[in-house]
């Protein structure tokens, strides 16, 4: 099949031509040649692709045709084109592209709206400018829809004008459950228009979407030539595993990294926690690798994050599922999976930020001996073949450099414990919880890959013997932080909780007063339940159910501080030392 521009059965037009060849272009991708001639000519596509085939640019460029070949010429404030993206960073990403079109086409204006910024600011943004293609988040858009104002032009009537409509990667729109959000946007959208839906996996969810919004589409599947079986990734991705032992597990990573110094890697984490505490470490391991990082929690940050990033010849970014899909970022040569991701479609995605627009690339996930079935999970689910990759050779020992770290600054402890206990918090949601069994995990390892100090209190260990966990013994409240004005502010309130048994800014609880003698009754009553529940295999009853509720509501009472620590471990049985109540704000923080 001849994939020069000059065969499109379509003619571009010159400026098209002019940007193709700014950004080096020479042929079309097969999702390209396939889609832009059917959306040139009137039909609605909802086009499957594998990442990285190069779908941006086989909408945009049906977009400037379309809008340059209308009869009419657009008004100010008439928007022809809408695309419809999932996170911030992909439709930055997008506008991007976009302005390299909009160079030669200075007629056609366009604004990017998305969470972050002042829906009133993007208001005015469009009165004073106009948009005639508007690149949005779904909620933004929703938003900016629904605030039909009085003075000046609205988005709601702009879009009466709209051409074509693009959903991209519609898939990941829906597993962020914005499926009735497109359904309120739609509401306003005119009926006869273009829809152009692009996906990298068409979903149950996806199908649902084409029929809510496309007419009759026609359905692109694009699938690279000789593949052999890894429908949904490029023939240029090297896709690997590693089994690491759980104590080992970042001492490996260390490793890895090591050996890919010069190489532009994201490394991929399960939670926000997870990210910020070994971004402080591993800039302390390696200091001869840039490292950056970037999660869901950043705000306006983020974007300056991607953008440096994107521009660096080599370093390490480390992130969270917020960068998983869409994002284009040039010569990532490894990505590497700390753990499994969430979801199995996620697996793929991740994946897909490496080897893009036919270039080479690897990716990796590390997995502890529990989890080898995921391999063959991953093949079956997401037809991905997974290659083994021996564990290398002369790994670090760096535990007592955590450690050590820790023992330095505060911060970096309490970043640790926060960065275990989201991440068992993380791995009990897992979907593929069969394989991937919260259970099955050796908690005392996996706090000594994470170099703890000791264990926090959470309720996985509640009344579980961890054996194969070496605590350092100390007396916690000596670590101080590095900040002083923090330092100064913890020995304030740890003085105050000395005298009062109260840490400053947690309201007391008072428990209701009860007659010993129901006491005693309920004592009664729930011993003799647990030995018919004994005798029964377990079966649990309404009463035992409700003793669950109850355990709960102390769980959150907890959490929300309207509890002391030692008056939780006693309702659940727990001895409670002079230790464990002195020990100050690790726990004092996590109660808040």
């Amino acid at each position: 099949m001849d994939t020069s521009w000059d065969n499109l059965p379509v003619k571009l037009l010159a400026p098209v031509k002019r940007t193709i060849q700014d950004f080096g272009f020479q042929s079309m991708t097969p999702v390209q040649a396939a889609c832009i001639p059917l959306l040139l000519s009137h039909k609605d596509v909802a086009a499957e692709a594998v990442t990285g085939s190069g779908k941006t640019l086989a909408f945009l460029i049906p977009i400037i045709q379309i809008l340059k070949q209308r009869e009419d010429p657009l008004k100010k404030h008439d928007i022809g084109a809408l695309i419809v993206s999932p996170t911030r960073e992909l439709a930055t990403q997008i506008h991007e592209v976009l302005q390299g079109f909009l160079k030669y086409c200075p007629q056609i204006t366009s604004m990017l709206t998305v969470g972050g910024s002042f829906a009133g600011d993007d208001l005015q943004t469009f009165k004073s400018r106009g948009a005639h293609i508007l690149v949005s988040t779904p909620g933004r858009l929703e938003d900016l829809l629904a605030r039909n104002t009085f003075e000046g032009p609205s988005l709601a009537a702009g879009v009466k004008a709209l051409e074509i409509l693009i959903l991209d990667e519609a898939d990941r729109l829906l597993d962020l459950g914005f499926f009735s959000t497109l359904n309120t946007i739609f509401a306003y959208l005119p009926k006869q228009r273009r829809t152009g839906l692009f996906s990298a996996t068409q979903t149950s969810d996806v199908i649902s979407l084409i029929r809510a919004g496309l007419r009759n589409p026609l359905q692109v599947k694009v699938k690279e030539k000789d593949a052999t079986g890894d429908d949904r990734t490029p023939l240029s991705l090297h896709n690997y595993y590693m089994v690491c032992e759980e104590e080992k597990k970042f001492d490996i990573l260390v490793k890895l990294l090591q050996d890919r110094e010069s190489k532009k890697t994201m490394l991929f984490l399960p939670t926000c926690a997870c990210v910020e505490y070994f971004t402080i470490v591993l800039k302390e391991l390696l200091k001869n690798i840039q490292f950056l990082s970037l999660h869901g929690k950043m705000k306006e940050k983020r974007f300056k994050v991607f953008d440096k990033f994107r521009a660096l010849k080599s370093g390490v970014l480390l992130c969270t599922d917020v960068m998983c899909r869409g994002v284009d970022i040039p010569s990532v040569d490894w990505v590497i999976q700390y753990d499994p991701p969430s979801t199995a479609s996620a697996f793929v995605h991740r994946c897909g930020r490496t080897a893009r627009s036919g270039n080479e690339g690897s990716a990796i996930v590390l997995l502890r001996p529990c989890e080898t079935d995921y391999v063959e999970f991953i093949e079956l689910n997401q037809k991905v073949t997974l290659n083994p990759l021996d564990s290398p050779t002369d790994v670090p020992e760096l535990l007592k450099k955590l450690r050590k770290l820790q023992l330095q600054d505060r911060s970096v402890m309490d970043k640790a414990n926060r960065a275990f206990v989201s991440f068992i918090q993380s791995y009990a949601k897992h979907e593929c919880n069969v394989i991937l069994n919260v259970k099955s995990l050796s908690l005392g390892r996996t706090a000594s890959s994470f170099g703890l100090l000791k264990l926090p209190k959470m309720p996985e260990l509640k009344g579980v013997n961890v054996t194969d966990f070496v605590p350092v013994k100390m007396n916690y409240n000596t670590i101080a932080y590095k900040d002083k004005q923090k330092e100064k502010s913890r020995q304030q309130k740890l003085s105050i909780y000395r005298e009062t048994g109260q840490w400053p800014g947690m309201k007391p609880y008072t428990p209701k007063p009860e007659p010993w003698s129901q006491k005693k009754d309920k004592m009664e009553k729930k011993k003799k339940r647990h030995e018919k529940k004994l005798k029964r295999g377990h079966q649990f009853t309404q009463e035992d159910l409700d003793d669950l509720e109850e355990d709960f509501r102390m769980v959150k009472k907890l959490k929300r501080g309207k509890v002391k620590t030692k008056d939780f471990d006693k309702h659940f049985g727990c001895d409670v030392d002079d230790e464990t109540q002195e020990d100050d704000e690790g726990d004092a923080s996590r109660n808040k």
